[in-house]
């Protein structure tokens, strides 16, 4: 499954790094404003307060927000994954990166941790333009045939 010129971006930021997000998307209207954004409930809406993007918002990820977006990744309709992490002040509420990270390696989801990562990605070529993401099954599949050959087993 390719992903086609207008990419289907997700965006989601740890409570101290929703600032950082809000602000890089700010600074990145113009080239955002190309593609399909998705962002989990309290990041979509601070970007919907603070810029003029458009984003279909989840959940808080904090109410599974995170496991939808996660799911959508696991499904093949993310085709990038802005997560924007602060790794110094971990709260118990604050989503963990792991599993969205795990099921975006597998799906072959292009991923950005930080503000760095994020411009080198959107300032890609790749991102006008189709692009094949080879040897990419959509990670739901490939999980449940695990499953079903695992059921064999017992």
């Amino acid at each position: 499954m390719g992903m086609d010129g207008q990419k289907r971006i997700a965006l989601s930021a740890h409570d101290a790094a929703k600032p950082t997000l809000a602000a890089w998307a700010f600074a990145n209207e113009r080239a955002l404003t190309a593609h399909r954004l998705t962002a989990t409930g309290n990041t979509g809406r601070l970007l919907l307060a603070q810029t003029n993007l458009k984003a279909d918002c989840l959940r808080s990820g904090a109410l599974g927000g995170d496991m939808e977006l996660g799911a959508m990744i696991a499904e093949g309709r993310i085709d990038l994954l802005i997560l924007f992490t602060d790794p110094l002040t971990p709260k118990p509420h604050d989503l963990d990166p792991a599993p969205l990270v795990r099921v975006a390696a597998i799906s072959q989801t292009v991923i950005a941790l930080n503000e760095a990562t994020a411009d080198f990605i959107l300032r890609s070529e790749l991102m006008a333009r189709p692009y094949p993401r080879p040897h990419a099954p959509p990670a739901l599949p490939a999980v449940t045939q695990r499953i079903d050959a695992r059921k064999g087993l017992a």
